[in-house]
């Protein structure tokens, strides 16, 4: 095991925490944070010793993305411990890893189960190596994240069995469908999970009508499908919030999810329209372990 740590900060201080690193590199002040958690105790940052000395570095690009994703209250969800082992999957270029990486770095660990480092997709590769650039040779920073590799089927172990008090998908379920390995990727959580351990995923929700072929082409996925996923791995559906919900997001374009930003695929073409939009609606699922 790569974490052994005692279980003992209260649920209080882990709130706390998770609002003092988002808000240490957020345009939003501790107390505007504050404000948006959810009806529970929380000490000032001075009361508090579990965030990190050192904030990390996040570009303006990332901030920009914080009013979309609500990284706290999302975190807060998903019942994310300072002292917790957490394994991220997929963190692509890091955005959540900038934020879970130096929430952990004192007590817990995070292992990012990411695109292998000789993957034959370009995009792969060179995703890898900037994730490993800028998290793993900044330790006094993010900590030491474990890294392991996630390219189903051919590599699917993400960490030791039993291991994981959390595993975290942002966005990535629609990724997996491509090539029909999203249920050996939920069913892999679910072994690496502790008994009571929480997979979370926050992924583009489609209407209830989308077909499986219409979620691979548009990137947005049905609640009822993921759930459904879940379910046959073994988990207990364990809550959905609306954190992340979008009442703007139509659901209806002509590059799905990738006409919204932050990619905007469409260029020029409607681009104050799907600014005015945001990022796109999204389910907040939790599931646990029995």
């Amino acid at each position: 095991m790569r974490s052994g740590i005692l279980r003992n900060t209260t649920a209080t201080i882990a709130i706390t925490a998770i609002a003092a690193v988002v808000a240490a590199c957020s345009p939003e002040s501790a107390e505007t944070v504050k404000e948006k958690l959810p009806l529970k105790e929380v000490v000032s940052p001075e009361e508090q010793t579990t965030s990190p000395k050192v904030a990390p570095t996040r570009s303006a690009a990332e901030l920009a993305r914080d009013q979309y994703r609500h990284p706290a209250e999302t975190l807060m969800f998903f019942d994310v411990d300072p002292d917790h082992t957490v394994v991220e999957l997929w963190p692509g270029g890091g955005w959540y890893t900038a934020i879970l990486a130096p929430y952990l770095k004192n007590n817990g660990q995070l292992i990012a189960a990411h695109f292998p480092a000789d993957s034959e997709v370009g995009f792969f590769q060179k995703s890898r190596a900037a994730f490993n650039k800028r998290f793993l040779l900044q330790p006094e920073i993010y900590g030491n994240i474990y890294v392991t590799e996630l390219a189903p089927p051919q590599k699917l172990t993400i960490a030791e069995a039993g291991e994981a008090d959390r595993v975290l998908t942002f966005r990535n379920v629609h990724n997996w469908m491509r090539n029909r390995q999203e249920q050996a990727v939920f069913d892999e959580a679910f072994r690496v999970l502790k008994q009571g351990g929480i997979l979370g995923v926050v992924e583009h929700r489609a209407p209830d009508s989308f077909s499986r072929e219409k979620m691979v082409e548009t990137g947005y996925v049905t609640e009822s499908y993921v759930t459904q996923l879940a379910i046959n791995a073994g988990f207990v559906p364990a809550g959905h919030s609306e954190i992340n919900a979008n009442p703007k997001d139509s659901r209806d374009h002509a590059h799905g999810v990738w006409s919204l930003p932050p990619t905007l695929r469409g260029g020029d073409a409607n681009r104050a329209e799907f600014l005015a939009i945001g990022e796109s609606d999204r389910m907040t699922l939790k599931f646990r372990k029995p």
